[in-house]
């Protein structure tokens, strides 16, 4: 991919946030878009997050600074988000969804165009507002939430050629084979966990008894 493409697919981004229903459309049928570019608002995201949590004003940080765990924050955006695109792909596949999986990768990276555009000038004006005039900052980030939810529903439909209401039913359900993936790996972890100490537990009894 050239430099000129890149940037354009990364400038396609605010096209996309404010026309969402013809944006997503074209963003894979005319391929106006890129996982580049996707991977990009990604990481502007992540980048945001720990920026926010180190950065933003005490008075509306709802977490303890010394007790963050950076990796655990930028898991909390790409575990959920790999599972959805994974969960919500396998689902679509089953009934005639349109979308391949790096075009769902590709939508669901640039709906959270909004989370770094929002989320970087919040940071500044928490530092620049009291307490009392919190209620702009707190609607300012719901705000964001929401709009995020509508970018991602929009990519979905215009992905998949669904109507609105099979793509909200198979986002529900993409939520719950979410749970489902997140339960069998656990399952998965437990069950290698207790394999491994049965194993060192036999190592250890051998080393005993010789």
């Amino acid at each position: 991919m050239t430099a000129n493409r890149y940037v354009s697919t990364l400038k396609y981004s605010l096209y996309v946030i404010t026309h969402p229903l013809d944006g997503f459309w074209d963003l894979t049928h005319e391929k106006r878009g890129s996982l580049a570019a996707a991977n990009t608002i990604l990481l502007l995201t992540l980048l945001a997050r720990i920026m926010s949590l180190q950065y933003t004003s005490f008075q509306f940080l709802q977490v303890y600074r010394e007790g963050i765990n950076i990796f655990v924050y930028i898991a909390s955006i790409i575990f959920p988000l790999a599972l959805f695109c994974v969960g919500n792909w396998g689902l679509t596949t089953l009934f005639d969804g349109k979308g391949k999986l790096s075009q769902i990768c590709m939508g669901a990276g640039y709906a959270l165009a909004p989370y770094p555009l929002i989320q970087f000038p919040m940071i500044i004006l928490s530092n620049l507002i009291t307490v009392e005039e919190g209620a702009f900052y707190n609607f300012a980030l719901v705000f964001m939430m929401g709009w995020i939810a509508v970018l991602m529903i929009c990519a979905m439909m215009e992905i998949h050629e669904y109507s609105m209401t099979k793509t909200i039913v198979f986002m529900v359900a993409s939520i719950f084979a979410m749970l489902v993936m997140i339960f069998i790996l656990l399952l998965f972890f437990s069950m290698i966990s207790q394999g491994i100490s049965y194993f060192v537990s036999i190592v250890k009894e051998i080393m005993f008894r010789m």
